[in-house]
């Protein structure tokens, strides 16, 4: 089987046969019912500032534990000069009194992230992805957060949802790790398209495409979907999902 232009990119790591052209057109089927099924009005979410941080309180942490975390956060230090002069202790005591996993690491990268972020960068969130990722706790999941729901950019944040529903919709191989899977869907759907992939596969991951008995039976993806038609398995996909990712 051929591989496609990009060298790391493989059919071959797939469980079934489909061609490239096969695959991206499936691959824009679905985006556009995912749009359908999830409609978003407003992609961005906040200035990038805030993403930014949003996104590393997130890490391992619940969405509504985030989302209050990050208001408590905001109303007590309002803007970048309040968390850059703030002691480290006091963000990672708010943290910790806010329910946030990993609050001493994630206490250190905001108050570090913003001081350098005025220092370096007059007090503006870089907007490319190689800046982004020289901050400290910002990895690639998240730099292309910020990028996404920050700047309103075309991006493709790989989250563990949209890690595990890309592989069982088979638009990407099973046993790749997920910062493989953003290659795989950046090759596959139209880059119009991307800023709308995270979101809805996230709303999908938690609605019908969830972990554990995934409710395929009702899925509107089920004809297009490569798990729900047994070309893909639940033991294909396992051990890829726990790898350490930001």
């Amino acid at each position: 089987m051929a591989k496609n232009s990009h060298s790391s990119l493989s059919l071959e790591r797939f469980t079934f046969n489909e061609s490239w052209d096969g695959k991206r057109d499936r691959a824009f089927k679905i985006v556009k019912k995912l749009m359908e099924m999830y409609p978003r009005r407003k992609i961005l979410q906040g200035e990038p500032y805030f993403t930014l941080i949003r996104c590393i309180i997130s890490q391992r942490t619940k969405d509504e534990t985030t989302d209050h975390a990050s208001k408590v956060l905001f109303e007590r230090y309002p803007t970048i000069e309040d968390i850059s002069s703030a002691k480290i202790e006091e963000i990672q005591r708010l943290l910790k009194e806010n329910g946030v996993g990993l609050w001493k690491t994630k206490g250190r990268w905001i108050v570090e992230t913003s001081r350098i972020l005025l220092k370096k960068y007059e007090g503006r969130v870089p907007d490319n992805i190689e800046e982004l990722m020289k901050l400290p706790g910002i990895g690639r999941k998240c730099a292309n957060i910020v990028l996404a729901y920050g700047f309103g950019y075309q991006a493709i944040p790989v989250d563990t949802h949209v890690n595990r529903i890309s592989k069982r919709l088979g638009l990407a191989p099973p046993r790749i790790a997920p910062e493989k899977v953003e290659e795989y869907l950046r090759e596959l759907i139209p880059k119009n398209l991307w800023i709308y992939v995270n979101h809805a596969m996230v709303d999908h991951g938690k609605r019908i495409c969830r972990p554990i008995n995934p409710r395929c039976e009702e899925c509107p993806l089920k004809e297009l979907c490569s798990y729900a038609r047994g070309l893909v398995k639940e033991e294909d996909i396992k051990g890829s999902t726990n790898r350490k990712r930001h």
